[in-house]
Parts: C-alpha cells; sequence; structure tokens
C-alpha cells in the first residue's frame, strides 16, 4: 500500500497489548546462538529486524526452530560454526552492530551489508573500538560506515578498550555482548557522555540471565571477567515494547482514554516506560501495574508543555514531539543528537513533517523545539472527561489533509499517526514501513480510534438486522460484508462472467463500482439493494467469495470502513479475517429451520414468490459451502461471544449486544 488515510478522530479509549520489543529480541536471540544450551524464547517480535537476525544466525550455523509460540534455539556454546558467510542485514541496527562484534572475536571470514541507509549510519567508534582489542575489519564502501568485510582476528588478552559514548548506546552493548567470547576478561571504558543508559541496563540484566556478571563503575567502566561464558538460562520471556507502548499511551493523554497497554510496566528492564512519566509531567493521568500502564487525559483536557532532556527514552521521545501538537506552550526536547544516525535524520525528518501540519519548530543538532498556534484562547477548550468528541481539535490550527512522508522509518510512521487525533484527516505515506518493528501497528492503533464489533454467523440468522440496529443505536458506522460480494455476484451476472472464474471475479472486485447511502446501495449509480437480496444473489455470492483472490480484493475496502467513532461490521469472516483484533466479537446463529422461516416472511413481505422446503435446503447447502471453503471459512472464534437467537425477538437481540458493548467498551456505550 503507498499511503493510508487516517480519517479524522478525538477520542481514543481501549486497550492494546504490546509486542514483543524488538532490542531484548535480539537480544535475546545471539546471547541464546553464543550460549553452551538451548534456550527457548517466548513472545519473540516477529519483524523485519528479527528476521534479518534469525536469518544472520542460520547462516552462521545456528540450530533454530519455531515450535508454536516459541523459538528454540540451540547455541554454539561460542564462536559461531560456519567460518565463511555473506550477510544481509536490511536496516536491523540491533542485529548489525553486536553481530559485527561478535564476528570480529572469531576466526571467520564475513561480509556484513544492508540496505542503503544502514550504508549511511556510522559504525566506526565500534569497528575502532574493536580493532584496539586486535580485530580485524575492513571497510568495503566509505570509511566509518557499512559495509563490512571481518577477517580472523588475534585478540589482545585481557585488553583495555574505549569507546565513546555520545553517537550511540548499541556500540557499547555490542562490545558488552561479544567480549565474554574471548574468554580473556576485558575492562571498556566509554569516553565523553554515555547516551541512552537504560539500554545498557538492559543489556547488563540479559547477559546476566545467561550467566555473565558485568562490574561497572558509574557509567565510565565496563569489567568482563576472564573465563566467562554464556550458558542458557532455559527458557526466557521478551517484554512487550516500551517503545511501542508510547504511540498507545500518547493516544489516551490525548484523546481521553483510557488506553491501557499490557506487557510492560513497573517490572520492565526497558528504559522507555518511563515515557510515561513525561506523560505526566505534561498533565496526563498514569497509572502504572506490573506489567501495565494506563493513560487518560488531563481532568481540564490541556496538556501543558514541557523541557524535558531525553537521554533516557532516546526512541519513545519522538512520540513527544508529535504529543507537543496539542500542549499549550512550546516543548523542548534535547540530548537527542541520536536521531540523526538512526534509519533516517530523525530530528530533520520530524521538524519537516512537523510543519506540515502547522506547528512552529525550532531544530538544532541534539534538539527540537515544538509549538503549535492557536486560533482561540486555551480557555476555550472543552474538557475531555466530558466533551471528548469537541475537545481535541478546539483551539489549534491543524493544517488540513496533511500528507506525511515517512522516509522508511517505522518510527515517523508510527509517531505521526497521533496526528489524526486533531481532527483533521492525516494521510501516511508508505505506511508499512512499520514491518520493521511492529507489522500490525495501524491495525491495533484504529481499534483505539474506531472500535470494531465485529458480527458474524451463517446466512438468514438475523446478523444483518441487529448489526445495523446496534450501529444506529451507538451511532457508530455499518458494514454489511456480505453486501459487497452480493454486488461482485450480481455485477459478473450481469456481465456474463462465469461464478467459477476466479481470476474474472477478482477483477470485478478490484474495481467495483459500489456506493453505500446509508442503507441505499449503489452499483455503476443504479440502486440494487433489492436486486442483491434475490436468490440467485444470495447463491451466487456464497461461491464467488469462495475465491482467495475476490477476498482479498475486497480486503482493504472492508478495512477502510472503519472510522471514528466506531463500526460495526457484519459478515462471515469480520472477527477471524477482516478484524481479528476487535474488542467484541459476537456469532449470531440460529436454527436452520427458523432462518428458513424468516428468509420465507422477507421475500413473501417484498413480494416475491418462495418455497419454504427450498430454502431450508439453499440454507443447508450454503452453511455446509461457507464451512468448508478453504478460505475464510464461517466459524466461530474462540474469543466470540455466542448469540443463538432462534427464540428472540429482533430488540431482544439487539439488547444483548448493547449490553456486551458497554462491559466491554464502556466508552462507546455511553450515548446509547
Amino acid at each position: 500500500m503507498a499511503f493510508l488515510d487516517l480519517a479524522p478522530a478525538t477520542r481514543a479509549s481501549g486497550s492494546v497489548r504490546l509486542p514483543g520489543s524488538k532490542s531484548i529480541s535480539n537480544r535475546f536471540l545471539l546471547l541464546a546462538a553464543l550460549a553452551q544450551g538451548e534456550t527457548c524464547i517466548r513472545d519473540l517480535l516477529l519483524s523485519d529486524d528479527t528476521e534479518r537476525m534469525l536469518e544472520a544466525l542460520k547462516a552462521l550455523g545456528i540450530d533454530w526452530q519455531r515450535q508454536g509460540s516459541e523459538f528454540c534455539v540451540r547455541g554454539a556454546g561460542g564462536f559461531f560454526p560456519v567460518k565463511q558467510a555473506e550477510l544481509f542485514l536490511g536496516n536491523a541496527g540491533t542485529a548489525f552492530r553486536p553481530l559485527t562484534a561478535a564476528l570480529a572475536f572469531g576466526d571467520g571470514h564475513y561480509r556484513l551489508s544492508g540496505v542503503a541507509r544502514m550504508h549511511e549510519r556510522p559504525i566506526g567508534d565500534l569497528v575502532e573500538a574493536l580493532r584496539q582489542l586486535g580485530a580485524d575489519i575492513r571497510y568495503l564502501g566509505n570509511d566509518g560506515f557499512p559495509p563490512l568485510e571481518i577477517r580472523p582476528a588475534a585478540i589482545v588478552a585481557g585488553g583495555r578498550v574505549r569507546v565513546r559514548g555520545e553517537a550511540s548506546s548499541q556500540f557499547l552493548t555490542a562490545l558488552l555482548m561479544a567480549l565474554p567470547l574471548t574468554g580473556k576478561g576485558a575492562t571498556i571504558e566509554v569516553a565523553g557522555e554515555l547516551i541512552s543508559k537504560p539500554y545498557i541496563d538492559m543489556t547488563l540484566n540479559l547477559m546476566a540471565r545467561f550467566g555473565v556478571a558485568v562490574d561497572r563503575e558509574g557509567w565510565r567502566e565496563f569489567r568482563i571477567p576472564a573465563g566467562a561464558r554464556y550458558v542458557s538460562p532455559g527458557t526466557v520471556t521478551v517484554e512487550g515494547d516500551a517503545s511501542a507502548a508510547s504511540y498507545f499511551l500518547a493516544a489516551g493523554a490525548i484523546g481521553g482514554g483510557p488506553v491501557r497497554v499490557e506487557g510492560a510496566g513497573r517490572d520492565s528492564i526497558q528504559g522507555d516506560v518511563r515515557f510515561a512519566e513525561a506523560l505526566q509531567a505534561m498533565g496526563a493521568r498514569i497509572e502504572v501495574g506490573a506489567n501495565w500502564i494506563e493513560a487518560r487525559a488531563p481532568v481540564d483536557g490541556r496538556l501543558q508543555a514541557i523541557d524535558l532532556d531525553c537521554n533516557h527514552i532516546p526512541d519513545a521521545a519522538m512520540t513527544l514531539a508529535v504529543v507537543a501538537l496539542f500542549a499549550e506552550g512550546t516543548t523542548r526536547l534535547t540530548h537527542i543528537a541520536s536521531w540523526r544516525v538512526k534509519e533516517t535524520d530523525r530530528i530533520a525528518a520530524m521538524a519537516t513533517e512537523l510543519r506540515k501540519l502547522g506547528a512552529q519548530v525550532e531544530a538544532g543538532a541534539d534538539y527540537i523545539a515544538v509549538s503549535m498556534p492557536r486560533s482561540e484562547p486555551a480557555a476555550a477548550v472543552s474538557r475531555l472527561c466530558s466533551e471528548p468528541a469537541a475537545a481535541v481539535s478546539r483551539g489549534l490550527t491543524f493544517v488540513p489533509h496533511a500528507s506525511i512522508d515517512t522516509y522508511d522509518d517505522h518510527r515517523m510512521a508510527m509517531c505521526f499517526s497521533l496526528a489524526c487525533l486533531g481532527g483533521v484527516p492525516v494521510r501516511i505515506n508508505d505506511p508499512a514501513c512499520v514491518s520493521k518493528t511492529f507489522p500490525d501497528y495501524f491495525e491495533r492503533f484504529l481499534s483505539l480510534l474506531a472500535p470494531v464489533i465485529a458480527i458474524d454467523g451463517p446466512s438468514a440468522s438475523g446478523k444483518g438486522t441487529v448489526a445495523a440496529l446496534v450501529a444506529e443505536k451507538l451511532g457508530f458506522h455499518y458494514l454489511d460484508s456480505g453486501a459487497l460480494y452480493r454486488l461482485v455476484a450480481l455485477a459478473a451476472l450481469r456481465a456474463g462472467v462465469a461464478l467459477d472464474d476466479g481470476e474474472a471475479l477478482a477483477r470485478i472486485a478490484e474495481t467495483l463500482p459500489a456506493v453505500f447511502e446509508g442503507r441505499r446501495i449503489l452499483l455503476d449509480g443504479e440502486e440494487v439493494g433489492t436486486a442483491i437480496r434475490s436468490e440467485a444473489c444470495s447463491a451466487g455470492s456464497s461461491r464467488v467469495a469462495a475465491f482467495a483472490a475476490v477476498r482479498a480484493a475486497l480486503l482493504g475496502r472492508q478495512r477502510a470502513y472503519r472510522q471514528s467513532p466506531g463500526l460495526v461490521a457484519e459478515g462471515r469472516d469480520m472477527g477471524s479475517v477482516v478484524f481479528p483484533e476487535a474488542p467484541l466479537k459476537v456469532f449470531l446463529t440460529a436454527t436452520a429451520e427458523s432462518r428458513a422461516e424468516r428468509r420465507y416472511k422477507q421475500l413473501i413481505e417484498k413480494g416475491m414468490s418462495a418455497n419454504i422446503d427450498t430454502l431450508l435446503q439453499d440454507l443447508r447447502e450454503r452453511d455446509a459451502r461457507d464451512s468448508a471453503r478453504p478460505v475464510a471459512p464461517l466459524q466461530k472464534c474462540a474469543d466470540a461471544e455466542l448469540l443463538n437467537t432462534t427464540a428472540m425477538t429482533v430488540d431482544e437481540a439487539v439488547a444483548w449486544v448493547i449490553e456486551r458493548v458497554r462491559q466491554r467498551l464502556p466508552q462507546a456505550a455511553a450515548h446509547s
């Protein structure tokens, strides 16, 4: 997808289970590979960066297997078995830097490369430190930058090495993780001020779990004891990504909340959990548990600007730059020089994109200052706690319809998604870049802005009527996904396309000239609401829906219906495929006999002829076909609630769903 349009939003609430931390995931993988014994890693992040590390470990002779939700890694007990390899590491700094150090102390011949941006990210400080210890590393392009060639080394016994601390904590992390391989001990001296100290704390914590305790004196000197070696702790679990938590917590602080993130909290070893303290300093209401954090807007709905040294949260600090758009005053973030050597020059990129939204921005070598002009006195801003739908955008002069460039940087894409909470549409270019660390970020983010109630069930179960009435009561948008398949069937029948020609049907689905206007359904400008309910279209839609290419063509269109304040979506696979993250899933069914009777009455009321025995047989055949199809079969999701409407009226069924909404989504049901 070239871009993603985010609809205007003003409120955010709900909960999100965080994906595994990228930093912990790749550290665990490398430590497990170097350790003696087998390590099983739970909740490993599945993303581009971890895939590059897994590929590299496989190429280096490390045996790892995925077993359900665990990755089991059989360690080498020291240096990598494969002594010659060419490794492509994409733009994964958490793989490139530590692997460079680990390979440099071995006796092999390796070449390491990445994408063009990785070849622009400096690595000279790490290479110089490794050369001090006897490593043989050569630049294959520009001095100080990848790609690299590594040759067998003669390591200095018990050596002492200096590394600069200002550029990137990943250089020190790489040295710390690799030096135990020598078995000779070493002392690392940090020159200058060390940035991102919490990431070093994390590295030391994880090394200790694998049996290597590092002595340190403040943040200036680190001593790896002679004879140290890694031993598998057995099973380890990756914490939820605290950096990723920042986007959702910020959404809660801006959009009312509460928004809760699960997977990182008081007991986390990640420094970015302190992002919550920064939000609290801006006035947000924060609650923290052992493994969760929750954020709400200030009581009066007004966030305040802060002046913050961001050395302890360099990645999460990017989120604060966008939160600054919603704060009164000028937010100044300092000690962020490391932004300039990340996936892009983040200071320059952030300044450019913030200005697109109307912000006033000042940027320097290691700081950024952001403020948002007001069109009216701040006192006029509504209280988010009482009027969330009107509060956020009032008084702010957001530029409407901003198109945000992301620079192939996952954090740029995720940060700027928050801008839509200014009540304006925002286009995110190249949203797929989030796959580096958080492939389904936008689905989870949108679940906070526009929760989905997914209602699935067999034909004639009453789900369409119930879903439409639930949407009306909640003030939500409504999606009749079955209508899309009926429209494809109708268009195919009119065009003379066979209903077993999957490729031709997919082409129709891709260019379907369908428009929904309230309860009116138009196909190429003609109202076809009655036509698509014919038995021919009903039977045809079931056949059309069995083709994977057709479903793929309609998937994006269905997901595009999710807009603030929420969506009620009904169909066959709303909860299982289209909106698997929906906070409320309902499987609505009834006996085949009662469904046939309902369909018979509907057709008779519309003046159409019908035979109840034929209808019953058709329904049973369709149920069997829908349940048995290989692509997105009709099924009850494990987390869906069962609603059998055989003996219920429509009003009773609607009341049943609304009660579940009140239990699961109290904010959504507040005005129903």
